[in-house]
C-alpha cells in the first residue's frame, strides 16, 4: 500500500511531519490572498474590491460544502488504512467520488443560476453589483475543480501522504499569481479582462492542478487514485460519507453565519469599530493558522490508530497535539498582549482610531488563542473518530448560544464595542470546555464503521462472496 503508516513511530514526530506541509500550504493560499488583493485593489480600484468582498460568503459556502464533505473521505480512509483494509478504502474513495461529482456540479448549477440573486441579496451597493454576479458566475467554474483537488488531497492525507497535495497546491498558486495581472490588464498580449482575469485564472490553474494530480495518482498506481472506469458504489459508505460530512459541512456554515452576525452588531458601532475588527480577524486568522494545520494532523493521525485499535496511541496523539499547538500559539498570544497597537498600525497606517479600537480587541481576545489551539486539537481527534455531529452541535453553542447573544448584551453592559470583544472571549473558554468534556467521556472511541454493511477487517474473499451472492 502506498502512503505513511501513522500507527507507528514516535506520535510527535508523525504530527509535526504531517502538520508542517499543511501548514504551508495554508500560508502559501494567505500569500496569494494578499498579493491578489493587492492588484485588484491598485490596479482596479475600490468597485472591484467590494464585488470580491461580496463574493467571499459565497465562495466560503462552496468550500465548507467540499471541505466538509471530503473530512468524511480523509477519516474514513485513514481509519481504513489504519486497519490494512484496501477493500475499505477502494471503497470509501469510489462513494465519495461518486458525491464530490454530484455536489460539484449541484454547487456548479446553483451558482450559475443564482449568482445574481445572491449578490442583491447582501444589499450590494447597485454600482458593484452587475461587476460581482459577472465574477460570481465565472469563478463558480472552479467548483467541479476545487471539489476533486479536495478530495483528492483528503485522500492522500487520510493514508498519512501531507506532502504531494502540497506540491500540487503550491504549483497551482504561483502560475495564478503569475496569470492574475496579465488576465487582468490584458499583459503580453492577452485581452483585457478586468476583474474576471482573475477568476479566469483561477478557473484554468484550478483545472490544471486537477488533472495533472489525478493523471499522477493514476500513473503511479496509488492507493489514493480513483478508479475513473468503474463507478461502483457500496450504498452503505456512501450513507456513512454522508452522515460524516454533512454535520462537518454544517459545521462551516454555521462559522460563516456567526460570524455575519457579529459583523453586524460590530458594524452598529462605527466604521471605525468595523475596520478595526476586519483588521483583528485577519491578525486571528493568522494567530490560528497553526493550530488549524495541527488539528487537521490529529485528524488523520488518531484516525489511522483508531482504524487500527491503537487508542493509547490516540492520547497521545492528543497530549502531543497540545504541546505542540500551543507552542506555536504562545508567541502570537504574547504579541496580540504586548504590543497589540503596533500589530494593528501595520494594516492601519495612521488612523489612531481604528489603532486603539483593533488593540483593545487584541488585548481581551487573545487570551482565547490557547483555548482555540486547545479545542482544535481535540476537535481534530475527535472528527478522526468519525463523530463529526458533537463537534457541530459545539460550534452551534459555541456561536449562536454564547457568542452572539452574549455580543448584543455585554456592549449595553460596557458602554462600548469591548462587550463584543469579551464575547467572543467567552465563546472560546466554552467551545474548549465542551469539546475537552466531550472528549473525556470516551464516547468518540465508538468505531463509525460498526453500523456499515461489513465488518472493518472483512477479508476480500468474503468481500467478493456476498457481493455476487457466494
Amino acid at each position: 500500500m502506498h502512503g505513511k503508516d501513522l500507527t507507528t513511530g514516535s506520535v510527535a514526530r508523525n504530527l509535526i511531519a504531517f502538520s508542517i506541509p499543511m501548514l504551508m500550504g495554508s500560508l502559501a493560499h494567505t500569500t496569494y490572498s494578499i498579493i491578489n488583493v493587492a492588484w485588484v485593489g491598485n490596479g482596479l480600484g475600490t468597485d472591484a474590491m467590494a464585488a470580491i468582498t461580496v463574493s467571499f460568503p459565497i465562495l466560503f459556502l462552496l468550500m465548507a460544502v467540499a471541505g466538509g464533505l471530503t473530512m468524511a473521505t480523509n477519516t474514513l480512509v485513514a481509519q481504513a488504512y489504519g486497519a490494512k483494509d484496501e477493500v475499505r478504502i477502494r471503497q470509501v474513495i469510489q462513494s465519495s467520488l461518486s458525491l464530490t461529482v454530484l455536489f460539484g456540479t449541484l454547487c456548479l448549477i446553483a451558482g450559475q443560476a443564482g449568482a445574481e440573486y445572491a449578490v442583491r441579496a447582501m444589499g450590494t451597493p447597485p454600482e458593484v453589483a452587475p461587476l460581482a454576479a459577472g465574477y460570481l458566475r465565472l469563478f463558480v467554474w472552479t467548483t467541479p475543480f476545487m471539489f476533486g483537488m479536495f478530495l483528492l488531497a483528503s485522500t492522500m492525507r487520510g493514508i498519512g501522504d501531507s506532502k504531494t497535495p502540497l506540491y500540487f497546491q503550491v504549483g497551482s498558486l504561483l502560475v495564478t499569481i503569475a496569470l492574475d495581472p496579465i488576465l487582468m490588464f490584458g499583459w503580453l498580449g492577452f485581452p483585457r479582462f478586468g476583474l474576471n482575469g482573475t477568476a479566469l485564472a483561477t478557473v484554468v490553474t484550478q483545472a490544471g492542478a486537477f488533472v495533472a494530480l489525478a493523471v499522477y495518482l493514476h500513473r503511479k498506481k496509488h492507493t489514493a487514485s480513483p478508479d475513473w472506469s468503474h463507478w461502483r458504489i457500496d450504498v452503505g459508505t456512501l450513507l456513512l460519507v454522508l452522515r460524516i460530512g454533512v454535520p462537518s459541512m454544517l459545521q462551516q456554515a454555521i462559522v460563516a453565519l456567526g460570524t455575519l452576525g457579529v459583523v453586524r452588531l460590530v458594524n452598529h458601532f462605527g466604521a471605525e469599530s468595523a475596520a478595526a475588527y476586519g483588521i483583528a480577524m485577519r491578525i486571528d486568522q493568522l494567530a490560528f493558522m497553526p493550530a488549524m494545520a495541527i488539528s487537521g494532523a490529529c485528524c488523520s493521525v488518531a484516525g489511522q490508530n483508531i482504524g487500527a485499535g491503537l487508542f493509547d496511541r490516540v492520547r497521545g496523539v492528543l497530549q502531543w497535539g497540545w504541546i505542540i499547538a500551543l507552542s506555536f500559539t504562545l508567541p502570537a498570544f504574547l504579541l496580540c498582549t504586548s504590543i497589540p497597537s503596533f500589530l494593528m498600525a501595520l494594516f492601519a497606517h495612521h488612523d489612531e482610531v481604528v489603532i486603539h479600537t483593533g488593540a483593545h480587541y487584541l488585548r481581551i481576545a487573545s487570551p482565547g488563542y490557547l483555548m482555540v489551539a486547545i479545542m482544535f486539537v481535540c476537535n481534530g481527534v475527535i472528527n478522526g473518530s468519525g463523530h463529526t455531529l458533537p463537534t457541530t452541535l459545539f460550534t452551534a453553542v459555541t456561536f449562536f448560544v454564547v457568542r452572539v447573544p452574549l455580543a448584543m448584551f455585554l456592549p449595553q453592559w460596557f458602554g462600548s464595542v469591548d462587550g463584543i470583544w469579551y464575547a467572543i472571549l467567552f465563546s472560546y473558554v466554552a467551545g474548549m470546555t465542551l469539546s475537552v468534556l466531550y472528549y473525556s467521556t470516551g464516547r468518540w472511541k465508538r468505531p463509525v464503521f460498526i453500523r456499515n454493511r461489513y465488518p472493518l477487517r472483512a477479508p476480500v474473499e468474503t468481500l467478493a462472496q456476498e457481493e455476487t451472492g457466494g
